[in-house]
């Protein structure tokens, strides 16, 4: 049954880079700061491995020009071929998250497939986390009222002050500063900010398994011309891809947080 299932996970993605190179975008839309979720871009040892990991969790290949990407709605998963230096845990972006649909459905298919389920601490056990490959830590909430079987909801920090990374966050993109159940936290369109306080010393995400996260930027040009006017030093400056429509910039974090954002990433509708 588990070969079984692999087959059909490896046909399927291998039918949908056929039939949806050029789906349409799902991206939320942006608010009054012109910012909203982009992408997670992901270090990895085996890019097929992680082609049919994402496939399983529900991911649809689609292609904007030479960048090949991973679509759910409200984000992005792009690939690296790279040796990653570490797992999510650890790092400033200790995990990030998903809704689903139905979570035993998605459990029967990560259990058949080997994938590690732990058991979270909602008393309902509708809320945990799986590992996917290179140590990806992602934790998994079902929610039966969405109109899609998964979706994106969150990305979790973990950083020594959780009150002055939520400010930053709030400062530098526009976040709606809040909580979530317990946490700190930010809002943008796409994706809640979930701060807690790490106890231990953490690393910055450049190089692990999650390299950056990466937000889509209304006015990218005028946006990064802002950010250095408030004395943010980028790591790469305001860039055009050749033939293409999109543009990329990157910084960093005061915690090591590698952030990459982008304009016109997704596929042309």
């Amino acid at each position: 049954m588990r070969t079984n299932i692999r087959s059909i996970v490896v046909a399927a993605f291998a039918l949908s880079l056929i039939v949806t190179s050029r789906a349409s975008a799902q991206l939320a839309a942006p608010g009054e700061s012109g910012v909203v979720q982009g992408h997670l871009h992901l270090a990895v040892k085996d890019v097929e491995a992680q082609q049919k990991f994402w496939a399983m969790l529900g991911g649809t290949p689609v292609q904007n020009g030479a960048l090949q990407l991973i679509q759910f709605p409200g984000t992005f998963v792009m690939l690296r071929k790279a040796e990653p230096t570490g797992g999510t845990v650890g790092s400033t972006v200790e995990h990030f998250g998903f809704l689903v649909k139905n979570l035993q459905q998605s459990m029967a298919k990560w259990d058949a497939a080997g994938f590690k389920w732990e058991k979270g601490t909602r008393a309902d056990g509708k809320q945990g986390f799986v590992t996917g490959p290179d140590n990806l830590k992602i934790e998994i909430i079902e929610d039966a009222s969405i109109d899609v079987p998964v979706k994106m909801h969150h990305v979790h920090f973990f950083t020594p002050s959780p009150l002055e990374t939520q400010a930053w966050y709030a400062k530098t993109f526009g976040a709606k500063a809040g909580k979530r159940a317990q946490f700190d936290a930010a809002d943008l369109p796409g994706v809640n900010l979930t701060f807690s306080k790490s106890d231990t010393p953490v690393v910055g995400t450049k190089g692990r398994s999650l390299d950056h996260i990466g937000f889509e930027v209304k006015n990218l040009e005028a946006f990064v011309k802002k950010l250095e006017g408030s004395g943010i030093k980028m790591d790469r400056p305001y860039t055009k891809i050749a033939n293409s429509q999109t543009a990329i910039a990157f910084l960093s974090d005061p915690w090591g947080t590698y952030i990459e954002l982008t304009e016109n990433l997704a596929p042309a509708k």
